[in-house]
């Protein structure tokens, strides 16, 4: 298990502070309605949310890939006053394939969940097909960092799909097609991007894409 944190301290902050608000809203009552509709306890929701941000510093390991070598250092000789230089030394190097619990593991099981409990066919698979196409096209290796896209889109996309297809279930629908989308397009169809990525560790829902999906969260907790 890895835990790093892939946001700096100040943006976790304000995440946090953001669900402290939140929560506050939530027992006036303006929430209430979306939770209603997602078939979770209004205490659910808040839980969910705080534990996909403190999971999102957790990752399981999946697997390793290998990636090219990495230059270590180039240094310099003379010998009788004539300068050679030396070849870089190499090391292999691999990239560990993760899951982030809080923005892959969690989410999906919670996706999964609410596609059962509401018996739903299609509507949802065609909103995760349309917002992995999507997030396919936006998203971008970043060396060192991970597969990123835009963060606003996979929510905007999702709950537009959910509004004008499903509209008596819009949050439901709204979460399951944003955060299994994003996943998908974003991250398990760039799989072959990771030796790019120059990366040790590769978190599938982690930094790139956890944002979108916890925003995706709050977006379809907001639908209603």
């Amino acid at each position: 298990m890895l835990i790093f944190s892939p946001f700096a301290l100040l943006f976790v902050f304000f995440l946090f502070l953001f669900l402290i608000v939140l929560f506050v809203i939530v027992h006036v009552g303006i929430i209430a309605i979306a939770a209603e509709k997602l078939g979770l306890s209004v205490n659910q929701i808040f839980l969910f949310l705080m534990a996909s941000l403190i999971g999102s510093h957790i990752n399981l390991p999946l697997a390793r890939v290998p990636r090219p070598p990495d230059p270590l250092e180039e240094t310099l000789v003379r010998f009788f006053g004539i300068p050679y230089a030396v070849p870089p030394r190499v090391a292999e190097r691999h990239t560990v394939v993760a899951l982030n619990v809080g923005g892959g593991l969690i989410p999906t099981l919670l996706s999964l969940y609410l596609w059962f409990k509401h018996g739903f066919l299609l509507s949802p698979l065609l909103g995760v097909i349309l917002v992995s196409w999507i997030c396919y096209h936006l998203a971008r290796p970043v060396p060192g960092v991970g597969i990123a896209v835009p963060f606003l889109i996979p929510p905007i996309v999702a709950a537009l799909y959910a509004l004008l297809m499903v509209p008596q279930k819009a949050p439901a629908v709204a979460y399951i097609s944003g955060t299994l989308g994003t996943l998908i397009g974003a991250d398990l169809l760039h799989l072959r991007d990771l030796p790019r990525l120059r990366a040790p560790v590769a978190s599938i829902g982690g930094a790139g894409t956890f944002d979108g999906i916890f925003l995706t969260g709050i977006v379809a907790v907001l639908l209603a």
